[in-house]
């Protein structure tokens, strides 16, 4: 193959490439579009590809009218369950790691837990919260998200620690560390890639949650993707603040990932999903 062959190729690849990065990125375009433009603009026909001024009237909106406390609620309801099933889930994977706990099925009966379809069991949990005065509730939610993303960290760290060798963790013991003090110094800073890729995905599986929040939030504890449903109606959509309020619940995501983004890289890469 000679090099102009090679050239044609290489730009053939860029290309496609970036047709198909126009496609996904298209909609995140529109959206944020849609969040400035004016009334007229949003059902304008044919379409206004740019808006003449930003106008920042359903943000304002959001803010007057309270409504961005949802996003505040996702924060919080997210945030800390994922502190939450981080610690318990992480500590379960070491003791099925290294201590065998509950043999060799164990783990596999765990990430069977995750699998269940939320619908399924979200009436049970409905009446169950009622009895216990949860509903509408931080401490309902947080429990929830924790208690579902519990057995995806258990599972993905699970595969994490076994890249981990037992003899660095002799080896420390040997010097006079404590089991407590060898998963503190040793085990967490060698998975620190994937502790903060559970981490992300644990955040992002609780914070795009929208079954539980709509059917155990009635007006305090509303979350943000309960929030975006109620600006669809009958007579009318509010298209504005539905693009405002997506871009609002879109940024935290987009900071995180930016943030984490060499931690999540170099976590997947580590091979955490076999067996």
């Amino acid at each position: 193959m000679n090099r102009r062959d090679t050239g044609w190729r290489l730009w053939l690849r860029f290309a496609i490439a970036l047709c198909v990065t126009l496609i996904f990125a298209f909609p995140v375009y529109w959206l944020v579009a849609i969040s400035f433009k004016s009334p007229e603009e949003v059902y304008a026909y044919p379409p206004v590809w740019f808006p003449q001024q930003l106008d920042v009237s359903s943000y304002l909106t959001l803010f007057r009218d309270g409504d961005v406390v949802a996003v505040w609620n996702s924060l919080i309801t997210a945030g800390i369950s994922t502190v939450l099933a981080m610690l318990v889930g992480t500590l379960a994977a070491y003791s099925i790691v290294r201590f065998r706990t509950g043999g060799d099925h164990l783990s596999i009966w765990i990430i069977s837990q995750r699998m269940i379809p939320p619908i399924c069991v979200a009436f049970p949990i409905f009446l169950l919260y009622v009895s216990w005065n949860l509903v509408d509730t931080y401490m309902g939610l947080i429990m929830l998200y924790t208690a579902f993303n519990i057995p995806y960290v258990t599972w993905m760290m699970r595969g994490y620690i076994q890249d981990i060798p037992i003899e660095l963790e002799q080896s420390a013991m040997i010097d006079g560390l404590t089991r407590w003090q060898v998963l503190r110094k040793v085990v967490m800073p060698m998975a620190r890639g994937g502790l903060f890729a559970t981490a992300v995905f644990t955040f992002i599986f609780a914070w795009n949650d929208f079954i539980f929040a709509l059917i155990l939030s009635k007006s305090e504890v509303v979350t943000y993707t309960v929030k975006v449903t109620g600006y669809f109606g009958s007579q009318s959509t509010f298209w504005s603040k539905i693009s405002a309020m997506s871009v609002l619940g879109v940024l935290p995501m987009f900071v995180v990932v930016a943030t984490m983004q060499k931690f999540i890289v170099r976590g997947v890469s580590m091979g955490a999903v076999k067996g």
